[in-house]
C-alpha cells in the first residue's frame, strides 16, 4: 500500500489561475494544468531565486521531492508555450503556509512580504536586490 501524499506548504495561491495565447479563443484550445504546489516551486526556485534545499524548507518537502515537483510543472509550463496550449494552475496537495515568506531590501532594508513584491523589485525604493530574511 502507498504511503499517503503529504500536502506542500504555499506562501499563496495563484490571484491569476489561467494564461493562454493570445488571439485564439480557450475554447479552441487544448488545457494542461499545473498544482497550486507545482506553481509555488516555480515561484521560488525560478522567480525568487532561492536553490532548492531553501525552497524545499519553505515548502517543508524534501529536496528530492521538491525536484520532482519542479521538474513537473517546468516540463508542463514548456509543453504549454512551445503547443500553444492553456496553462491553468489548481488542485494538488497543499496547504497555505502560516507565516509567509519575508524578503529583505538589501538597498533600503526595508522588510516585505513577498505577496507584495512584483516583478522581483522592491516596492519602496525599486531595487532588484531582494535577499531572504532571517
Amino acid at each position: 500500500m502507498p504511503r499517503r501524499k503529504r500536502r506542500r506548504k504555499v506562501s499563496w495561491e495563484p490571484q491569476v489561475s489561467v494564461y493562454k495565447p493570445a488571439g485564439i479563443p480557450a475554447k479552441d484550445l487544448d488545457e494542461i494544468r499545473i498544482s497550486v504546489d507545482e506553481f509555488e516551486a516555480l515561484k521560488l526556485t525560478d522567480f525568487l531565486g532561492l536553490n532548492q534545499r531553501e525552497a524545499s524548507l519553505e515548502m517543508d518537502v524534501s529536496q528530492p521531492t521538491l525536484n520532482r515537483i519542479l521538474s513537473s510543472a517546468r516540463e508542463k509550463v514548456a509543453k504549454a508555450l512551445v503547443r500553444g496550449l492553456v496553462l491553468r494552475i489548481e488542485g494538488g496537495s497543499y496547504i497555505l503556509a502560516e507565516q509567509d515568506l519575508i524578503l529583505e531590501c538589501e538597498d533600503c532594508k526595508a522588510s516585505l512580504n513577498v505577496t507584495d513584491v512584483i516583478a522581483k523589485t522592491c516596492p519602496e525604493c525599486g531595487s532588484t536586490s531582494l535577499l531572504r530574511s532571517g
